[in-house]
């Protein structure tokens, strides 16, 4: 499966992340608490603060947000540019309130990490670092610049300038650290959830084949009859028709391509009523459906029943549901081994009373050191990306191991990726792969718990 890295922060992907009425619910709040910070302070702390200024900057935060409520309609979402705008404001108007409190020695200081947090989650990289350089120069300012806290006795609160410095240091890490933090638990998420969105794709797509198999087996078992007659038809007329030479090759052109259309159709039949009707399989003949796409692209595929080819099995095989999950995730699994063997493919059927156990093995590199510990992530990415010269276009980021792991995982199934000299690997089959080896395990009662076909028939009583 080719796919694209992506970013997950550009215009394209982002789609306008942050919604107004957000911000502007997010601003009541803050202008809310500006407020009750400030009374108490003037009324409960017997601080004298300048009343005047500190309502001007509250008063200007209020405008903003009546005029951004009045101006644009509540479900708008914000451009980038609009985002970092909003965001810059809002810093501005803390910083001249800090001014106002005290500058860095106001514990509510804090709250200058809440508009870099947001910007981490929602913007670009570099508007993160265009807002959090910002506040760091507002955070720097204020350490220098700000009116003290004064008592109405006329005291003066002045801290030491060690706690002054401490509070600057510590909200310089907190830009950094928050920042990062929030930017990393967002990418994760909105990568699991583009992931999430790609599997049910993919499992949407195997359902609708599933249900189109049934309509074709319909529609050629509907069909069978006309063509019979038609068949029938264009061989009475072509015998009838000995002397005009002309007519006679036209009732055996119809004949022939009524035949030809019927075995269409017979064929078409066939896999629409295994799709339709047929629920479970054994083993071999689930694999063979998984694999069937990928047995033409160069590579050789081997099926094995505890090591030994089928050919040379003996004994009765399990049977498997034909479940979309379980054809699908199979298929991917067999799809990446054949990307990436040499020439080389094995597939090997182990089970025993207790499970059933299908390994999927290839002779090529096998997984990258640092991959093992995250494969069946989405979207993964190597630091240092090596091209492989046998195939320069592919670029894979883990999804189809990713949709595969997830699809089977919702069956029951249990997978263990490893390489084929990894001691994780069972080396007594697989001592002649070298690639990467991917183990899928199934509890047996559990996989075969719901696949009978239907009840049984009961006798009629006559």
């Amino acid at each position: 499966m080719n796919e694209k890295p992506i970013n997950l922060f550009t215009n394209q992907v982002r789609s306008e992340w942050v919604r107004l009425q957000t911000l502007i619910f997010l601003r009541w709040m803050a202008i809310v608490g500006q407020i009750i910070a400030i009374v108490a302070a003037q009324y409960f702390l017997t601080l004298n603060l300048e009343l005047g200024y500190c309502s001007i900057a509250i008063g200007a935060s209020i405008l903003f947000n009546l005029l951004a409520g009045f101006l644009s309609p509540t479900n708008k979402r914000l451009s980038q540019k609009a985002t970092i705008l909003s965001l810059l404001f809002d810093l501005s108007q803390l910083g001249v309130l800090l001014y106002l409190t005290g500058g860095l020695s106001n514990p509510f200081s804090l709250l200058l990490l809440a508009p870099v947090t947001i910007s981490a989650t929602a913007l670009t990289l570099n508007a993160t670092l265009f807002l959090g350089g910002y506040a760091v120069i507002i955070t720097t300012l204020l350490t220098y610049f700000h009116l003290p806290l004064t008592f109405q006795n006329g005291a003066i609160e002045v801290l030491q300038p060690l706690f002054i410095w401490g509070n600057w240091t510590a909200l310089v890490i907190g830009f950094i650290f928050l920042s990062g933090y929030a930017r990393r638990v967002t990418v994760e998420t909105f990568s699991m959830s583009q992931a999430l969105a790609a599997t049910q794709m993919a499992l949407d797509r195997e359902h609708k084949l599933t249900v189109l198999g049934g309509v074709v087996a319909a529609a050629a078992h509907e069909m069978g009859t006309p063509l019979a007659t038609i068949k029938m038809v264009a061989t009475e007329l072509e015998e009838e028709l000995d002397s005009n030479e002309d007519l006679r090759n036209d009732a055996r052109l119809i004949r022939e391509q009524a035949v030809r259309l019927s075995e269409i159709l017979r064929d078409m039949g066939r896999t629409g009523k295994e799709d339709l009707h047929l629920k479970v399989a054994p083993i071999t003949e689930v694999l063979r459906e998984a694999a069937e796409p990928h047995t033409n692209r160069g590579k050789i595929i081997t099926t094995m029943i505890n090591g030994v080819p089928i050919s040379e099995s003996i004994g009765s095989i399990p049977n498997l549901p034909r479940q979309p999950e379980i054809l699908h995730g199979l298929r991917n699994l067999v799809q990446n081994a054949v990307d990436f063997a040499r020439h080389n493919v094995w597939i090997d059927i182990t089970w025993t009373e207790e499970t059933i156990r299908i390994l999927v093995a290839d002779d090529g590199k096998g997984y990258p050191n640092d991959f093992l510990g995250r494969i069946g992530d989405p979207f993964l990415r190597r630091q240092k990306t090596k091209k492989d010269p046998a195939r320069p276009e592919y670029e894979g980021m883990g999804l189809g191991l990713f949709i595969a792991k997830t699809l089977l995982e919702r069956t029951g199934a249990q997978l263990i990726f490893a390489n084929g000299t990894s001691t994780v690997a069972p080396n007594a089959t697989f001592e002649f792969a070298t690639g990467a080896v991917v183990s899928v395990i199934w509890i047996r009662k559990d996989i075969l718990a719901n696949t009978e076909l239907g009840p049984k028939n009961i006798p009629v009583q006559i």
